[in-house]
């Protein structure tokens, strides 16, 4: 294990992570090893990214939490809206719905629609996902290494019931147009079967000192992550402790509509119920550690009772100081 005591030099560490909440968080673990004085912190923090949510739209190829992650980093997101590029304009998002072309309730920034254009050039030039990622990482300093779940192309589909009848929508449209308000029946990543973690993926798992569970959705953040066949079995096999953060606080979801996912899943949207839903690593699931929220500490014993070690924490990342609080405190609970 990397002595994180080292003047320089800190743990290897590998967050899993998705949308708003992975992204505050992973800034926050970058934050937490800039306070250890860690001198190349994108040699110790690899992040693996949900990849479910991408989409094509408009001739373009879309990774909404790629880029949310990758904006985050670079400090060019906006906060206001959870998504997107600070001070972005709209202009060709609104001559596209002029010529009646993409999702006209879903918003495409002009700053963002570079990215989205820079991505698909080098897709259609052949780059590999992980590439493109790489790529678009080398524009600023971010202090991480960026890893797509997988090359393979498994978006997130959502069987909903609408009146008598059941229809398939792609992640987006459920949750972007529909607002989660059509009552889920399934989540599905078509392909995924047959799909393989992104180069790198294992090995950082293999090699990492701990591993991190974003406070993300559990559903359609995490759960693309883990459906991709190798990662739930590396991380399993993984010697460095897995701590999780729960995305429940005071037995609600602290942005989006997770509990909807939650419920169509048959979890309870409450901090221990979400543990549960992962499962001690000791019983075959993927926790060692959970953190848990002050306003849920009266749940903190039956986590405890179900094998996997429970802190109660101040889980709110107001800013950019809660985020690195919250971030070493699960360093420290996994103990590096």
């Amino acid at each position: 294990m990397t002595a994180a005591g080292t003047a320089g030099i800190g743990p290897r560490i590998v967050v899993l992570a998705g949308g708003v909440g992975g992204s505050r968080f992973v800034g926050g673990v970058r934050g937490a090893l800039r306070a250890r004085g860690v001198d190349d912190t994108a040699a110790m923090l690899t992040v693996v990214v949900n990849t479910g949510d991408d989409l094509w739209l408009s001739g373009v190829r879309l990774q909404p939490d790629v880029d949310s992650i990758l904006y985050a980093l670079a400090g060019v997101n906006d906060t206001q809206r959870g998504w997107g590029r600070v001070g972005d304009t709209e202009r060709v998002n609104h001559e596209l719905q002029e010529w009646g072309a993409g999702w006209p309730w879903f918003t495409l920034g002009d700053l963002d629609l570079g990215t989205h254009l820079a991505r698909t050039g080098w897709l259609r030039e052949g780059a590999t996902p992980t590439e493109v990622v790489a790529r678009l990482a080398e524009r600023w300093p971010l202090g991480a290494r960026l890893l797509p779940m997988t090359d393979a192309e498994v978006d997130t589909r959502v069987t909903v019931r609408d009146g008598q009848a059941t229809r398939d929508l792609h992640f987006q449209e459920w949750w972007t147009r529909h607002r989660a308000q059509l009552q889920p029946v399934r989540f599905d990543n078509p392909g995924v079967e047959g799909a393989a973690p992104a180069p790198g993926v294992v090995e950082a798992l293999a090699e990492a000192d701990v591993v991190l569970i974003a406070p993300s959705n559990p559903v359609v953040s995490i759960g693309p992550i883990l459906a991709v066949p190798g990662i739930r079995d590396a991380l399993r096999a993984a010697a460095a402790p897995v701590v999780g953060v729960s995305p429940i606080i005071g037995g609600r979801v602290v942005r989006g509509m997770a509990d909807v996912c939650l419920t169509a899943i048959g979890v309870e949207t409450s901090a221990a119920a979400v543990a549960a839903h992962y499962r001690p690593r000791a019983d075959g699931g993927l926790l060692d550690a959970w953190l848990l929220a002050e306003e849920d500490a009266a749940s903190a014993a039956e986590v405890a009772a179900s094998g996997i070690r429970s802190v109660v924490a101040p889980l709110w990342m107001t800013d950019a100081d809660a985020a690195a609080a919250l971030a070493e405190r699960a360093l420290a609970t996994a103990g590096v």
